[in-house]
């Protein structure tokens, strides 16, 4: 049987979640605020990754639901934050990435938070228009070989289709086709909306920053959000 541990009491520390539509960046905003922080960077596609590879009856458990080619249920999802937030390493703070994605995912967070006698510093809402997002994903390019990453307006690569590190031929990912990414937003907007209205109704400190500029401006208007206080 898996030992159960509570997610650390009252330790201080900075607890913050961010939240966004594809291709706004909270992957890389995610790292670099954890590395500034000093905690962890708690992304659900790495927990459910290592829930995949273990042997534990919860990654078991997991590992049906993928094998059978269905969605991880939220109760699942659920046990598995929290047991990652439990993990020595987030009992000072974690930066919280891809969770929750539903009302149900962001109600329980708020139950085991609550369990647990810790909240959220922030909820961070990186915000970009639509056609700019389009944009910025239908424009990537990926080297099939390196999987070095270019940008058909931002980093072009020196020969055009040609990846400038190995030499190998550059693609656009199937996620990044256009139609692919109008898709991904129209359900975004349809799924997560809701959630961010259960974050204000139920009182959690939401900060929308904006998410046009670069890496550097948006980390500096997200680092300035975290630390403002009602």
């Amino acid at each position: 049987m898996e030992q159960r541990r509570e997610i650390g009491r009252h330790a201080v520390g900075e607890r913050v979640l961010l939240f966004g539509p594809p291709g706004v960046g909270k992957g890389t905003q995610a790292i670099r605020l954890a590395a500034t922080l000093r905690v962890p960077h708690v992304a659900t596609g790495d927990i459910l990754r290592t829930a995949l590879q273990s042997h534990t009856p919860l990654g078991r458990q997991a590992r049906a639901f993928v094998e059978r080619g269905e969605l991880v249920p939220d109760d699942t999802m659920v046990e598995l934050v929290r047991v990652r937030l439990a993990e020595r390493d987030a009992a000072s703070g974690f930066i919280l990435d891809g969770f929750p994605r539903t009302v149900s995912q962001a109600a329980a967070l708020g139950d085991l938070l609550a369990v647990a006698g810790v909240a959220l510093d922030a909820v961070i809402v990186l915000d970009a228009p639509t056609e700019a997002l389009v944009r910025r994903l239908s424009g990537r390019r990926i080297c099939e070989h390196c999987q070095d990453s270019y940008h058909i307006v931002s980093r072009i690569p020196r020969t055009q289709g040609i990846c400038d590190r190995c030499g190998g031929k550059l693609i656009q990912r199937a996620d990044d086709a256009e139609a692919t990414v109008r898709f991904r937003h129209l359900e975004y907007a349809a799924k997560t909306q809701p959630v961010i209205d259960f974050f204000n109704r139920s009182g959690w400190p939401v900060r929308v920053v904006d998410a046009i500029g670069d890496i550097d401006q948006i980390f500096g208007r997200i680092y300035a959000a975290m630390f403002w206080r009602d």
